[in-house]
C-alpha cells in the first residue's frame, strides 16, 4: 500500500541489456516507430515473409539432417541453428489461435482452439474456458520448437473485464464480456468524464468497473481490474496489475498524455486501475512451474499485448494514414491510420495510439456471428458462390445476433433487423453480407465526417476475408480497393508484439 492507501502492484519489466540486440531490424520495428528508408523497402517489397516453412524444401536436406543429429532444430520446419521465434496468441470471441514466427516475419507453427463449454452453475465459466483453452495452445506449441521461444504476447477482445481479488486470485464475479452493457452506471461515469468520451458508453471498460463497485458487497482493498489479456498473461508471468494502453483505454486511461486522467484517480474505484505499459513491453519471465513443464527456456520472457483488432491491424501491416483494416470475425471492427486523434462516445469512436499516429475506429456487434446463427460454414461457402457481386440486393437489414450496437451508432436498445427473409437462401445471404457492408461504410464515413484521415484502401482480416464475394461486395458498397491482408489473423500481429518486446 501507498500512503494513500491505494494497492501498488509490482512490475518486474525486462532490462534491455538482458536481451538480444539482434533484432534491431526486424519487422516488429515497424509497429510503433516510423519505419526507416530501409525497412520501409523491406516492408513494401515482395518478399514472402508470411510464407509457411515446410520439410519438403528442396536443397535443405543435409541441413535438416545436421539438425536432427544436434537435437537443435527441428526437421519438420527446417529452424536454423541458434533461430529465436516469437509467440503470439489471440482471443477471440469464439475461439483462440497461436502463430510462432521468426524475426523475418516466417511462421513455423499455427493453430487454434474452440473454447470449452464450463458452466459454473446457469452460467457459462469463460474464465475456466480461456485458461483451459491458453494452455491447451502452449502444448499444441512442437515440443521441438519450444526451446527457441523466447517472448510470449497475447491479444484480448477488447473491454471484457475482469475484477480480481490480488491476495486469493480469484475472480470477485464473473467476467464482464465486451458486447456487455452497464447502462445503469453510465449516469455516473458521464457525470466525472468528459463529454462524448470513450467511457462515456455502457459497455466501456469503466462503466463495467463502476456498475461492480457498486452493486458489489464484497471487501474492495485487494481488488485489482485486469483485461482479458492482461488476465491470461498473470497466468504466464505471475505479476498482477500489469496492462498496456491499448487494453486501458476503455478504462479511461489518456495514451496521449501516457497516464490516468485526474478526473478518473480522484475516485474511490481507481485504486484498483492496473499499470500501464506500451504495447508488446516485456514484463517478467515466464513462470519457472510453466516453463520446466512445457519446455520454454530459461530466457523466455512474457510481453504485455493489446486488443483483438489491433493485432489485426498489426499483421495488415497498414502503415500509412488512410490505410484501414476491417476485422470480419464474430463481430465487425475497423481501424484507420489516422494522423488525427478522434473520440466520441455517441458513436462508440475512439483512438488507440500507434507511435505518433492514431488507430481510429469503432466495433459494432454485426459481423460472422450472425451469420453463423442461420448458415452452417458449407452452406455460407456454397450459397456465396450463387451471389453475383456486382448487383445490389434490394434488403435492407440491420443484422444483430442480439439486442444493442456499439458502432456505428451506440444504442444498447437496438433491435436486431433480419426479415423480411426471401424464398431463396441466396438472396437471403446476399442481403445480410451487403447490409454488414453498408454498416462498415457507415463506420468509415462517420470517421471522416468526425475528422479522421479519409480512408484510401481497406485491408480485410478475420474469418470474413476468405469470401472473396463478400469482399467484391464491399468494394462496391465502400467505393474503395478491398483486399485480404497477406496476413490475416491476429495472433500473427500479437506475435509481432512478443517480437518487440524481446528487441527491448
Amino acid at each position: 500500500m501507498d500512503k494513500g492507501g491505494n494497492q501498488i502492484f509490482p512490475i518486474c519489466l525486462v532490462s534491455a541489456k538482458q536481451m538480444a540486440t539482434s533484432l534491431s531490424n526486424s519487422p516488429c520495428s515497424l509497429l510503433f516507430h516510423p519505419p526507416s528508408s530501409q525497412k520501409q523497402r523491406y516492408h513494401n517489397s515482395r518478399n514472402p515473409i508470411l510464407r509457411v516453412l515446410v520439410s519438403n524444401v528442396i536443397g535443405k536436406t543435409k541441413r535438416r539432417m545436421k539438425a536432427l543429429q544436434n537435437d537443435k532444430v527441428n526437421a519438420e520446419f527446417d529452424l536454423e541453428v541458434g533461430k529465436q521465434l516469437y509467440l503470439g496468441m489471440d482471443f477471440g470471441t469464439s475461439g483462440a489461435r497461436y502463430a510462432l514466427i521468426d524475426k523475418e516475419g516466417n511462421i513455423h507453427a499455427e493453430g487454434k482452439r474452440e473454447y470449452p463449454l464450463f458452466m459454473n452453475k446457469e452460467t457459462a465459466d469463460w474464465l475456466q474456458s480461456w485458461k483451459v483453452t491458453l494452455f491447451a495452445l502452449l502444448k499444441d506449441v512442437p515440443v521441438s520448437l519450444r526451446s527457441t521461444v523466447v517472448s510470449i504476447s497475447i491479444d484480448g477482445t477488447s473491454a471484457t473485464t475482469i475484477i480480481l481479488d490480488s491476495k486469493t486470485g480469484e475472480s470477485f464475479c464473473k467476467p464482464f464480456l465486451y458486447n456487455e452493457s452497464c447502462p445503469e452506471a453510465l449516469p455516473s461515469v458521464k457525470s466525472i468524464a468528459p463529454a462524448n468520451h470513450t467511457v462515456c458508453s455502457g459497455s466501456s471498460t469503466l462503466c463495467k468497473l463502476v456498475s461492480w463497485w457498486n452493486s458489489d458487497n464484497s471487501t474492495k482493498e485487494s481488488a485489482v481490474l485486469l483485461h482479458q489479456a492482461d488476465w491470461l498473461l498473470w497466468l504466464l508471468h505471475g505479476k498482477l496489475g500489469v496492462s498496456d494502453y491499448n487494453n486501458a483505454l476503455k478504462v479511461g486511461y489518456d495514451p496521449e498524455v501516457e497516464s490516468y486522467p485526474p478526473w478518473l484517480l480522484s475516485q474511490p474505484y481507481s485504486r484498483v486501475l492496473p499499470s500501464i505499459q506500451p504495447p508488446g513491453t516485456a514484463i517478467c519471465a515466464l513462470k519457472e512451474s510453466i516453463r520446466t513443464d512445457y519446455g520454454f527456456p530459461k530466457n523466455c520472457v512474457i510481453c504485455t499485448g493489446t486488443t483483438d483488432s489491433i493485432a489485426a491491424f498489426l499483421a495488415a501491416r497498414a502503415n500509412q494514414p488512410g490505410k484501414a483494416v476491417t476485422s470480419l470475425g464474430s463481430t465487425l471492427a475497423i481501424k484507420l491510420l489516422s494522423t488525427r486523434r478522434v473520440e466520441d462516445a455517441r458513436f462508440g469512436v475512439y483512438s488507440h495510439r500507434l507511435d505518433d499516429k492514431w488507430l481510429v475506429g469503432g466495433a459494432s456487434n454485426t459481423g460472422g456471428a450472425v451469420l453463423r446463427q442461420i448458415f452452417t460454414d458449407e452452406q455460407l461457402e456454397k450459397l456465396s458462390e450463387q451471389i453475383n457481386p456486382a448487383e445490389p440486393s434490394p434488403f435492407d437489414y440491420y443484422p444483430l445476433q442480439g439486442v444493442g450496437e456499439r458502432f456505428p451508432v451506440a444504442d444498447p436498445k437496438m433491435e436486431p433487423r433480419l426479415h423480411p427473409r426471401p424464398a431463396s437462401d441466396v438472396e437471403y445471404l446476399h442481403g445480410i453480407l451487403e447490409s454488414i457492408a453498408c454498416i462498415e461504410a457507415k463506420g468509415y464515413s462517420l470517421l471522416k465526417d468526425l475528422g479522421a484521415t479519409p480512408v484510401e484502401e481497406v485491408f480485410t482480416a478475420g474469418g470474413g476475408s476468405k469470401n472473396e464475394k463478400w469482399i467484391k461486395i464491399r468494394e462496391r458498397v465502400l467505393g474503395l480497393p478491398v483486399s485480404k491482408a497477406l496476413q490475416t489473423e491476429a495472433a500473427y500481429g500479437a506475435a509481432l508484439l512478443a517480437m518487440k518486446g524481446a528487441a527491448e
